[in-house]
């Protein structure tokens, strides 16, 4: 933990106010990306300012969605703390699960938060969560690839350039694939990705009668692109990929682009994990024409559960992880590029990150995303990759198995997408829609 002494012990993070009397052990349940690793690794700086401890249950994306939406609607209080989205956040707020985040510190500057990342974590102006990060998804691509296939990228390309850079890019015989994208099914694996592409295509999951859509032409647009783009150019077994094993194999130098989180910029880049770290070029996520980019909007973050037992404590976590304080933290251990990106204006006011490569382009692609317009034609709903409505997060986990299998193989695109209009039009249905 070098540096943090010296940079921290003047700095009071929390208020007298929410500072508790005495030390708590906080149990933390959170997912396994290498933002929140990091955390885990400074957590010494957290207990040694207020003497609480953190036990860590550090889980898969999907799992981490099952439990913790499983603890917070039984009231199990398994957890003090938990990492959750924007799509759980106001949900979980109108039925009274989550502890307002109303009365911060001044010093924690709820002013300074993204306006778009707080509005997705606010229900009628009050915020119930604190983003550790924000971000958007965008293109990650090899420099050397593009080149040696004659090609520039464009700083907003569209899908029909993607496609045959990927096409010209890919090269089997020695593992190197020109496009790696998620497949793994989950309604915030290879539905976040499917729904935020189908957006570009023109299509979308309810019309404004909230009937379902995929037996609509668009859907078949999107779904038949991406399939044969992942049979031409995409790597072995790609139905089971998701985020993780996406970068896994971009690192290895085995993808010749890469859409997905802009948060990941931060690892494809860094030279000691990252085979091919000087030479990674970033695009906005592709368009067709039709006005919308393929880009979602999403925050992880901090939600505190009603009814927990050490909510003072909590509230001092939630503060110490998502503070201007743990920037500086981080970017002393870790250096600027390897901060918590996405969350707070003063972050891309600083000139210190204004020199990180990828910097301009995350928050570019941050604030090109719409929520309340995510699509082409109208929608009752907002969220970008999501429909924000309960029923969402079951029906697309259902439909995310069956897009899954059809990029597998197991069964064809119109296959696929009939069993999802049906699966979905009954839970619509059944839910009173």
């Amino acid at each position: 933990m070098k540096l943090k002494n010296a940079l921290f012990a003047a700095s009071a993070l929390v208020s007298a106010a929410t500072t508790t009397a005495f030390a708590e052990e906080l149990t933390i349940a959170t997912v396994n990306n290498g933002d929140m690793i990091r955390m885990q690794g400074l957590t010494d700086d957290f207990t040694e300012k207020t003497g609480h401890t953190v036990e860590w249950v550090t889980l898969e994306e999907n799992v981490l969605r099952q439990r913790v939406t499983t603890d917070i609607s039984t009231k199990g209080g398994a957890f003090d703390v938990m990492t959750i989205g924007m799509y759980e956040t106001p949900i979980w707020a109108r039925n009274g699960w989550l502890v307002a985040m109303d009365d911060m510190s001044e010093e924690w500057d709820a002013d300074d938060i993204l306006p778009a990342m707080r509005g997705g974590l606010s229900v009628d102006g009050t915020l119930y969560a604190a983003p550790f990060y924000g971000e958007s998804s965008m293109i990650m691509y090899r420099t050397d690839l593009m080149e040696k296939a004659g090609l520039e990228m464009p700083d907003a390309p569209t899908w029909e350039f993607v496609a045959d850079a990927a096409r010209k890019m890919t090269d089997k015989e020695n593992e190197i694939y020109g496009i790696c994208l998620r497949g793994k099914a989950g309604w915030g694996e290879n539905m976040a990705f499917l729904t935020a592409t189908s957006n570009a295509f023109g299509a979308r999951w309810f019309d404004e009668n909230w009937t379902a859509q995929f037996d609509q032409p668009a859907w078949n647009e999107t779904l038949t692109f991406y399939v044969n783009l992942m049979n031409d150019a995409g790597p072995p077994g790609a139905s089971t990929n998701g985020f993780n094993e996406n970068l896994s194999l971009f690192q290895q130098g085995k993808c010749g682009m890469w859409i997905d989180a802009t948060v990941a910029a931060s690892f494809v880049t860094n030279p000691e994990d990252s085979t091919v770290a000087d030479k990674v070029g970033f695009a906005l996520a592709p368009n067709t024409g039709l006005g919308k980019n393929s880009n979602w909007l999403w925050a992880w973050a901090l939600g505190i559960p009603a009814g927990t037992q050490k909510e003072a404590a909590a509230k001092e976590f939630v503060e110490w992880a998502t503070s201007k304080d743990y920037i500086e933290l981080v970017a002393a251990n870790e250096g600027w590029a390897n901060v918590p990106p996405g969350a707070r204006t003063s972050l891309y006011e600083n000139e210190n990150y204004k020199d990180v490569p990828f910097a301009a382009m995350t928050l570019e692609s941050i604030q090109s995303a719409d929520p309340q317009n995510p699509t082409v034609d109208p929608v009752p709903y907002i969220g970008v990759q999501f429909a924000a409505i309960p029923e969402f997060a079951g029906i697309a986990t259902e439909v995310g198995q069956e897009f899954s299998a059809a990029l597998a193989g197991q069964q064809s695109v119109d296959e696929a997408l009939e069993k999802a209009q049906a699966l979905t039009t009954d839970a619509m249905e059944a839910a009173g829609y």
